[in-house]
C-alpha cells in the first residue's frame, strides 16, 4: 500500500455548508443567521469571556501570589543520595539524571548537607552547602562549583 492509495471512508467528509448562496441551498437569504440583532451584523458577536454585562469568570475568581517567569528552578540534591554511586565516580548533573536522582527540568543544582557520605567522590555542581563541602571533603572527595 502506497499512502496516495489511501481514501476515506465513504461518508465520513462531509461538504461544508454553502451559506447565502441562494434559497436552494437551504442557507439563502438571512444566511442562518436570523433577522437583525447583533450576530446578524458583518464583525457581530461577542468577544470571548463576555457574559453579557454580567461580571465576567476570569474577574470574578481571586488572584493570588506572582509566578517569576525568570526565576531559575534550582534543584537539591542532599549527600545520602550520592551514597548510591560507586568510589571514586565523577557525579555531574547528567550522572544524576541518569541515576534518577533528579528528575524534573532544572537550571541548577545544589548539593545539600543531609545526611551521611562515606565513599570518596568528585562532586560537580553549581552550588553547595556548607555542610555538604565538609561531608565530601571529610569522605576524601572534592566539591567543584561549575
Amino acid at each position: 500500500m502506497q499512502l496516495q492509495d489511501l481514501v476515506c471512508p465513504r461518508g465520513s467528509r462531509k461538504a461544508p455548508k454553502r451559506i447565502g448562496r441562494g434559497h436552494g441551498s437551504g442557507q439563502g437569504k438571512t444566511a442562518g443567521k436570523g433577522h437583525k440583532g447583533q450576530n446578524a451584523r458583518s464583525g457581530g458577536g461577542v468577544r470571548p469571556g463576555f457574559e453579557g454585562g454580567q461580571m465576567p469568570l476570569q474577574r470574578r475568581i481571586p488572584k493570588r501570589g506572582f509566578n517569576n517567569i525568570f526565576a531559575k528552578k534550582v534543584i537539591s540534591v542532599n549527600v545520602k543520595d550520592l551514597e548510591k554511586f560507586g568510589n571514586g565516580s565523577v557525579i555531574d548533573a547528567n550522572e544524576l539524571v541518569n541515576m534518577g536522582i533528579v528528575k524534573r527540568k532544572f537550571d541548577k543544582i545544589k548539593i545539600l548537607g543531609h545526611g551521611i557520605l562515606t565513599k570518596n567522590l568528585t562532586v560537580k555542581a553549581q552550588m553547595f552547602s556548607e555542610s555538604a563541602i565538609r561531608k565530601i571533603e571529610s569522605a576524601g572527595g572534592k566539591a567543584e562549583v561549575i
